[in-house]
């Protein structure tokens, strides 16, 4: 494109137009195209200008809380023209993870409730907060078009009327050149404070002033000197623009002397008149060389984002692949799942953080990770169906013992009924999970049963029975026996006698509840006697382990029993971890140092102290299972 159809000059001095020489650098017209176009919707709202200085962020990556934030900043502080592309990338970001995320629910929902009639409804505040911004937005925006629309055809008015004034002016046969030539610079001094116009209307408004400002300057060629002086004028403004548009090539940030460049080339073509028909492809050239080597530096931009765009799609297609493969694993076990959903989770989060995919795959891209999402949540979904029916079945199975307990509590048959009761209690334990919402009212329900049940039966028992006070008499005479006994420092015949003890006091039968703390001295004074006994740490230990077992047996506290074997299985736990410790922490010493290291040998003592306290934890539970 040559300066001359630029400027919409065609002949202006009277002669054909000069063919472009074939060295003459061309510039991509769709580039002209571009900024020409972004020049009109600039020209109809100077706040567009402004989009520029706001940063645009990558809402892909943004969560819908950070999309909502975002969205609620821009709308209160920034020209609604100003951020239009912003809202809408929020919009359509937003839109996509929303909508992505009610499939998700309603597909939970389908899977969760088989009965006929249900509708799936879901209350999520962040969209009627999203949605209450937005709505704001479109207000704003609409009472701004509608006052915009009012000044533009108010300002295509009066620049129409400019044109036809232009028109009559150099139509006129009574004005003398130097008149005409103050008049027309008055008009166009009114055409460049004459306001926006619509968009659609600018090229064909702006051709229309450009033909009659040609038809000026062949007036002009009766007054040479006055044109020779503007056209002047206009090479040294233009001369002006082409040193500005030469240092944006020096800036570093390449979109911001894009824009720049954007706002001279508009500069040129409104506000510049014509240059002599000498130097008009030249200069024209010029610009258009410098324009282009702008164009340059933008695409090699372009090129580099594409590369990383390229990159993203390779890292998203990996997401989607390990988010396939997540969907057609075989897990058969809550745990499993919930290790899988937070996999699931952080390979969602992942996804959107990975940034943008080129604009042609965007669709199929997203497409396939929302394929892959719901693969998933479908295998998931099947499972926790299962789940759920299984979990149906189990509360039939708890209510029925709910309705055995509840038959059973008012019993007065202990001996018959308690092992019935322990029963129940056991199947309880084996049945499993029921329905969330039922699990607290049946759990509370069954306890009173139990509980009522058991409270009544302690309270039987604890009530003194004169058998078991007498019982209480004769061991409370023999503590005092014991106390005047020696032992004689023969180990046979000591243990034989402490044996001969414990089975005495095992005839006395069992004493009230609230009074068996009688069987804690008896176990004292037995503790004493042992340790004068030259027997093993080990052998003292586990006689003193069967007597205290024998005792929680013949008062049948199975309580106590329990809570002996918990206490054991937490101490073979801690104990074996010890071990593990100290033998990983050997693990560190170089070799060379272990053979004398007087550390090493003490902390491998210790493992074999804690190696024989193992075997005498182990030792004492079994023990306890074989009761």
């Amino acid at each position: 494109m040559s300066e001359a159809q630029h400027d919409n000059l065609q002949n202006a001095d009277g002669q054909e137009q000069i063919e472009q020489k074939e060295n003459v650098t061309l510039i991509s017209q769709s580039v002209l195209d571009e900024i020409d176009n972004s020049n009109a919707e600039e020209n109809e709202d100077d706040s567009i200008k402004e989009k520029h200085e706001i940063p645009v962020l990558d809402y892909d990556v943004l969560s819908m809380e950070e999309l909502t934030d975002e969205l609620e900043k821009l709308v209160e502080n920034e020209k609604v023209m100003a951020i239009k592309d912003h809202v809408e990338g929020i919009r359509k970001a937003f839109s996509d993870k929303y909508h992505h995320f009610i499939e998700e629910k309603k597909e939970e929902f389908s899977a969760q409730n088989n009965e006929e009639g249900l509708d799936f409804e879901y209350h999520f505040p962040l969209k009627n907060k999203f949605d209450d911004i937005y709505n704001s937005y479109k207000a704003s925006k609409a009472k701004h078009f509608k006052q915009l629309q009012n000044n533009l055809e108010q300002n295509f008015a009066t620049r129409e009327g400019l044109i036809e004034e232009l028109k009559n002016l150099i139509d006129s046969d009574d004005t003398s050149i130097s008149d005409m030539f103050k008049k027309v610079n008055d008009i166009r001094d009114r055409w460049k404070n004459a306001g926006a116009i619509p968009r659609d209307k600018y090229n064909i408004l702006w051709n229309n002033y450009h033909f009659h400002i040609e038809r000026f300057y062949d007036i002009m060629n009766l007054d040479k000197e006055a044109r020779d002086l503007d056209l002047k004028n206009n090479l040294e403004q233009k001369q002006l623009i082409i040193a500005k548009a030469k240092e944006l090539l020096n800036e570093t940030d390449v979109m911001k002397a894009f824009r720049e460049l954007q706002l001279l080339h508009r500069v040129w073509k409104e506000e510049i008149g014509p240059v002599d028909r000498v130097h008009r492809e030249a200069i024209w050239n010029e610009f258009s060389e410098i324009t282009k080597q702008m164009h340059d530096k933008r695409e090699g931009l372009y090129a580099i984002a594409r590369e990383k765009e390229t990159e993203t799609l390779a890292i998203k297609n990996e997401i989607i692949r390990q988010i396939e493969a997540l969907g057609t694993e075989k897990i058969e076990a809550h745990s499993g799942w919930q290790a899988q959903i937070q996999k699931m989770e952080a390979l969602r989060e992942a996804f959107f953080k990975a940034g943008k995919v080129p604009a042609e795959v965007t669709e199929e891209t997203w497409a396939k990770f929302k394929n892959a999402v719901r693969a998933f949540n479908a295998h998931k979904n099947v499972f926790y169906k299962d789940i759920k029916n299984e979990q149906h079945e189990n509360l039939t199975k708890k209510l029925e013992l709910v309705e055995k307990a509840k038959l059973l509590k008012e019993s007065t048959d202990f001996a018959a009924t308690t092992p019935i009761m322990k029963k129940i209690q056991d199947d309880w334990k084996k049945i499993g999970h029921v329905p969330r919402k039922y699990s607290d009212s049946i759990w509370k329900e069954f306890k009173e049963a139990c509980n009522a049940y058991f409270d009544r039966m302690h309270e039987a028992k604890n009530a003194e029975t004169s058998e078991e006070v007498e019982a209480f008499e004769k061991k409370k005479a023999f503590l005092e026996e014991l106390k005047d006994f020696t032992l004689s420092g023969e180990h046979k015949t000591d243990l034989e006698s402490i044996k001969a003890h414990i089975a005495t006091w095992k005839t006395f039968g069992k004493v009230p509840f609230n009074r068996r703390h009688i069987e804690g001295k008896f176990n004292k004074i037995l503790d004493a006697l042992f340790e004068k006994l030259s027997l093993s740490k080990k052998d003292t230990e586990m006689m003193r382990f069967s007597n205290r077992l024998e005792q929680m047996s013949d008062n049948d506290d199975k309580r106590a029993l329990e809570q002996e074997q918990f206490f054991i299985r937490k101490k073979i736990d801690e104990v074996q971890s010890e071990i593990f410790q100290l033998e990983n922490n050997i693990q560190f010493i170089s070799s060379s140092s272990k053979g004398e290291n007087p550390f090493i040998k003490e902390v491998q003592k210790n493992i074999e102290r804690h190696k024989d306290d193992l075997k005498l934890w182990k030792e004492k539970l079994q023990q306890i299972k074989n009761m």
